[in-house]
């Protein structure tokens, strides 16, 4: 059992024990509960502290974030979370986007990054080594859910739940909701402010990047990998999984965090 916090009007769970707190962020269309087996395994030894999504709880009304907004409540998490001391960000798909943005813009405040299948991907390196059928791929799903948050509604919902079965995702599709899809409006449609203007991701300190190789594409460059492998403390690791690591190959995935996370640097 852990303690709960309302920052925002978002329920902010923490839970495990020792001084250094990870504050965990998810991505599309998963809530907190992406991070059970994580938790689990990261708690006897660390804070870890997590939250949903604003606009990803169903049972809320919906709440567009723009990426200011968003790096505002990621640190008002932060400075509950750290208790004074900056704190270790453990980030998966859109949770990248956000969490680096917030990464970059304050780099006080996170000691550690790590980034779980999105790393540089709106950079000019990914664009280049995606392959016209992977922009294709990409493309297509990302507007499809664009536009269903434009619809919205019920119609929006099978929208977005057909596209989830299509993609895989191991979320029960009860538990998705066409109201989930903002980020993709903002980044296709400038909904909610857009996307312009984002800081590249050029971390100052030491990150893990976990990356599942059994996908049609990657949201990350190979120069981007090289640079970031070859960075004192920081380290890449591949697992033979798709996109959802920490649901699919669990153990491993647990395993290189806490390798990474107890290694001296």
């Amino acid at each position: 059992m852990g303690t709960t916090t309302i920052i925002d009007g978002i329920e902010v769970l923490e839970e495990g024990d020792g001084d250094e707190a990870i504050v965990m962020v998810h991505g599309w269309p998963d809530t907190r509960a992406l991070w059970d087996a994580t938790v689990a395994a990261l708690s006897p030894q660390w804070r870890c502290v997590r939250f949903t999504l604003p606009g990803y709880d169903l049972a809320q009304p919906p709440r567009p974030t723009s990426v200011a907004q968003m790096s505002a409540f990621i640190d008002r998490v932060v400075a509950h979370a750290g208790r004074g001391r900056p704190v270790t960000l453990l980030l998966h798909d859109w949770g990248c986007v956000f969490g680096y943005q917030y990464a970059m813009t304050h780099p006080d405040k996170v000691a550690r990054l790590i980034g779980v299948d999105v790393g540089d991907a709106g950079s000019r390196a990914t664009r280049r080594a995606l392959t016209p059928r992977a922009k294709w791929m990409i493309a297509s799903y990302q507007l499809w859910l664009a536009m269903a948050w434009r619809i919205g509604g019920a119609v929006g919902d099978r929208m977005t739940r057909r596209m989830a079965r299509r993609l895989r995702c191991p979320v029960p599709p009860q538990r998705i909701g066409v109201q989930m899809n903002y980020p993709y409006a903002m980044r296709w449609l400038g909904a909610v402010g857009g996307m312009r203007g984002m800081a590249p991701l050029e971390p100052r300190c030491p990150m893990l990047y976990l990356y599942g190789a059994r996908k049609p594409f990657a949201f990350h460059s190979p120069q981007w990998l090289e640079t970031l492998a070859a960075r004192p403390g920081s380290r890449v690791v591949a697992l033979r999984s798709g996109h959802w690591l920490m649901v699919e190959k669990p153990d491993e995935f647990n395993r290189a965090l806490l390798d990474w996370l107890g290694s001296p640097g």
